[in-house]
C-alpha cells in the first residue's frame, strides 16, 4: 500500500494520468503471486522494485523459461509486468520482448488459431509498454535516465488482443481482471463483475482485487 501511494504521488506531481480503477497504472503496481517463481524483484533502492544486479539483457530468455503452458494467468501478469519494466531500460531489449510475445501468435508453422494464453501474453505486454510510453517524459524520475520506447508497440492493439484471449478463455477470471485494469471505467464494469465472480473460487485473485480496492 505504501508503494502504491508513493507511485500515485509521483504521477500526480508529474501531471500524469492514472488508471480510472486503481489510482495508478498497473505497470507500477505489483500483483500478488504468492510463492510462485518470477523474475527477480523487490529491491529496496527504488520504489519500482527492480534489482540493479539483475542482467536485464537476458530478460526475454528468462521470461520465456517462466511462462510455461501451466503458468497461472496472474503469475504471467506479474512476470510480464516485471519483464516490461526491465526491458524498457534498453530499446533493443524492449523490441526483443515485443517480438517474442507477438512471434508466438504469428509464426506460420503453427496451423489453426493461436494459443489463447499466448494471445493474452502479447496483449498484456503491448498494454504494459503503452502505459510506459505515456510516462516516458518523466522517465528520469523512475529510472534516472531517459528511455526511448515511444512507438515500440506499433501497429499492435493490446486491448484487442486481451479481448480475443478472453473470448478464447471465457472462464479465466484473471483475464477479466486484466481487462478491467486497461479498459476505461464504465466499459470495464462487465469485466470487473466477471473477475469478482471468479474470485469467489480463487483466493489469490480475490486478494489482488482487494489490494486494489476492487473487491466488493
Amino acid at each position: 500500500m505504501k508503494r502504491m501511494l508513493m507511485t500515485s504521488a509521483v504521477l500526480a506531481a508529474l501531471g500524469m494520468p492514472a488508471s480510472a480503477l486503481t489510482g495508478a497504472p498497473f505497470i507500477f503496481q505489483p500483483f500478488d503471486i504468492g510463492s510462485a517463481r518470477s523474475l527477480p524483484w523487490s529491491a529496496l533502492n527504488n520504489f519500482l522494485g527492480i534489482r540493479d544486479e539483475y542482467d536485464f539483457h537476458r530478460v526475454v530468455a528468462d521470461t520465456a523459461a517462466l511462462l510455461t503452458p501451466a503458468t497461472p494467468t496472474l503469475v504471467r501478469m506479474e512476470t510480464l509486468r516485471r519483464a516490461t519494466v526491465y526491458a524498457s531500460r534498453d530499446r533493443k531489449v524492449a523490441e526483443e520482448l515485443v517480438d517474442f510475445v507477438i512471434g508466438r501468435i504469428t509464426r506460420l508453422e503453427a496451423p489453426g488459431p493461436p494459443e489463447p494464453i499466448a494471445v493474452f501474453d502479447a496483449g498484456f505486454v503491448v498494454e504494459a509498454f503503452n502505459e510506459l510510453q505515456q510516462y516516458s517524459a518523466g522517465s528520469k524520475v523512475f529510472w534516472g535516465l531517459d528511455r526511448s520506447i515511444v512507438g515500440i508497440t506499433r501497429p499492435f492493439n493490446g486491448r484487442a488482443l486481451l479481448e480475443q484471449s478472453a473470448a478464447l478463455r471465457p472462464n479465466d477470471a484473471s483475464i477479466q481482471f486484466a481487462l478491467a485494469l486497461v479498459v476505461p471505467t464504465e466499459p470495464s464494469e462487465p469485466y470487473l463483475l466477471k473477475a469478482r465472480a471468479g474470485a469467489r473460487e480463487d483466493a489469490l485473485l480475490a486478494n489482488n482485487l482487494a489490494r486494489l480496492q476492487l473487491l466488493q
